[in-house]
């Protein structure tokens, strides 16, 4: 007896749009039991993760500053994903594109000019940028899996950075912490109000949202990468190349990665340390998954696991739970959303198999 996946002719429309709201839901009540096994009330658990967070103008700033990487790279992994490429290491190419970024700060600390903070996010973009392009031409180049060398490249940045801020970058008046000298005020992001920390990298995720939203909708580029992402085959006979492809969407996906990673240190930290991220990179797969791969619907995915951030950081304190617990609630989403796709898409069909007594063969 083996198990088969049999594609449905015609899936519903509805569960489809549904499939979102559905993978929540179960999140929330396997959640709850979680929290229950744990010995935690799961109506407060719940509350501390997804209300409190919302009643205070300082925690929604907060909100604002966590969503804005996760809709930022999650934006570039959905080109990716729509074309069939899969960039498992935008949280190297985050990564990457915060040291880029950094050179001036760091190794130029006099240098103070209006031009420092624009030079800073346009090599944050490169070097973003340039480190998605090393699974794409091994891609294109030997046919090597993209998943697995983007994934490798994720450690090779995170240890380059660990090994810079306690170097050669290190503050030579930061008394021996790891962590490289403060950035001055030119190479900081401005914030958006005075009344909270949110900053312009916001007003940069949501851009690139509108802007890919409308290439989707409206450009030739937009239905190559449909149809690419459908069939190749397909693509080809249309007169698309699929190896230029590989390049459009790693390196778009690595530029905004490295945007976003350059915003972080900038507007949120003000130098480089060994940790810059809580894993922006790997939750954004989430994002782009629970926003169906649309621009729009990222924005949205984005704020809701945002506030998975927030609202354990929040439960830590007031429940006294683990911050593990963040990453589960986020592993179960991506469970579900993954889940209840497939379920939608494909029926599941048990085939049996009898064995000839006989020959020893299946028949």
């Amino acid at each position: 007896m083996r198990i088969e996946l049999e594609k449905r002719p015609s899936p519903s429309i509805w569960l489809s749009l549904l499939s979102p709201l559905i993978a929540l839901a179960l999140t929330v009540v396997f959640g709850a039991i979680m929290f229950a096994m744990l010995g935690k009330n799961p109506a407060s658990a719940l509350y501390s993760f997804f209300i409190e967070p919302l009643l205070e103008v300082w925690s929604l700033h907060e909100l604002i500053v966590k969503a804005a990487p996760l809709i930022l790279i999650a934006v570039g992994l959905s080109v990716c994903y729509r074309s069939n490429n899969w960039n498992i290491g935008a949280e190297g190419q985050f990564t990457i594109g915060a040291i880029t970024g950094s050179i001036l700060p760091v190794l130029a600390p006099d240098w103070h000019s209006p031009a420092v903070l624009p030079l800073m996010l346009i090599m944050g973009m490169l070097g973003g940028a340039l480190y998605a392009g090393i699974p794409a031409l091994l891609k294109t180049r030997f046919n090597t899996n993209e998943i697995l060398v983007s994934l490798m490249l994720v450690y090779i940045a995170q240890l380059f950075l660990d090994w810079l801020v306690r170097g050669s970058w290190r503050n030579p008046q930061g008394y021996n912490f790891p962590q490289t000298r403060p950035f001055s005020s030119e190479a900081i992001l401005p914030e958006l109000l005075s009344s909270g920390r949110a900053h312009w990298a916001i007003v940069f995720a949501l851009a690139a949202a509108l802007i890919l939203w409308f290439v989707n909708r409206y450009t030739l580029k937009g239905f190559e990468i449909t149809v690419l992402g459908q069939s190749e085959r397909a693509g080809r006979f249309a007169g698309f190349s699929s190896r230029r492809m590989v390049w459009f969407s790693m390196l778009l996906s690595g530029a905004l990665a490295g945007l976003a990673g350059i915003s972080e240190v900038s507007g949120s930290i003000g130098y480089l340390q060994p940790t810059i991220s809580p894993g922006y990179g790997f939750t954004a797969i989430i994002v782009a998954f629970l926003g169906r791969l649309n621009p729009i619907g990222i924005v949205i995915a984005g704020l809701v696991l945002a506030l998975t951030y927030l609202g354990g950081e929040g439960a830590q304190l007031s429940i006294g739970v683990s911050d593990k617990v963040t990453r589960v609630f986020q592993g179960l989403l991506l469970f579900f959303v993954l889940s209840c796709d497939t379920l939608i898409r494909y029926k599941i069909r048990l085939v049996m198999t009898r064995v000839s007594g006989s020959a020893g063969g299946r028949v």
